[in-house]
């Protein structure tokens, strides 16, 4: 079975992840506050790494539940600096806890994230037909207006790269390589 060359020599986790939830639309808030804080956390990181420290994550942010999150004060960002199991980086940290508080927001102003979010792509996913894995883009345009967005809405951690590599992730956009047998399952 093909996939795309990125997982070529993955670890099991990283070829389950491949196989069974990246590229696949994400349509639940709180599955989309955990692409936003994980994303978020692999700046200047592997997938990998973050992968690896998800079941961490979701324990130590409760399970990504954002008005829990945007509740947590300078004792839960002690406890979280402690945390061995996740990313310990401060400036990470105060974004997932800020990002919270921003996604309530957006959720009161258009009555979900989902809907905020994919608006941006007509609620549609974008199927990209990217031969080899040097023809996927790091960043487009699209990212570079919702991480514009974002930003304006006090969000943190959500350059555009960092948006795009969600956009992935979430299944914005369909970037498996056209010889990868996911591409055509997303299409």
């Amino acid at each position: 079975m093909k996939r795309c060359a990125w997982v070529a020599n993955a670890t099991p986790l990283m070829l389950k992840y491949h196989d069974e939830e990246w590229g696949l639309p994400v349509h639940d808030d709180n599955k989309l506050f955990e692409a936003i804080v994980l994303d978020g956390a692999q700046a200047g990181l592997s997938w990998n790494t973050v992968l690896n420290k998800r079941e961490a994550y979701r324990k130590a942010f409760a399970g990504f539940n954002p008005k829990k999150v945007a509740s947590f004060n300078e004792k839960d960002e002690a406890a979280l600096l402690q945390n061995e199991g996740i990313i310990r980086n401060r400036l990470k940290i105060r974004s997932a806890i800020n990002n919270a508080s921003r996604f309530l927001e957006v959720q009161k102003e258009f009555g979900s994230f989902d809907t905020y979010l994919w608006s941006f792509v007509n609620n549609k996913p974008i199927q990209n037909n990217f031969k080899t894995l040097k023809d996927l883009p790091a960043r487009t345009d699209l990212s570079d207006e919702i991480s514009l967005d974002l930003k304006k809405r006090g969000f943190n951690f959500v350059g555009s790269t960092i948006i795009y590599a969600m956009m992935q992730a979430i299944g914005m956009v369909n970037d498996h390589t056209t010889d990868c047998y996911r591409h055509k399952q997303l299409i």
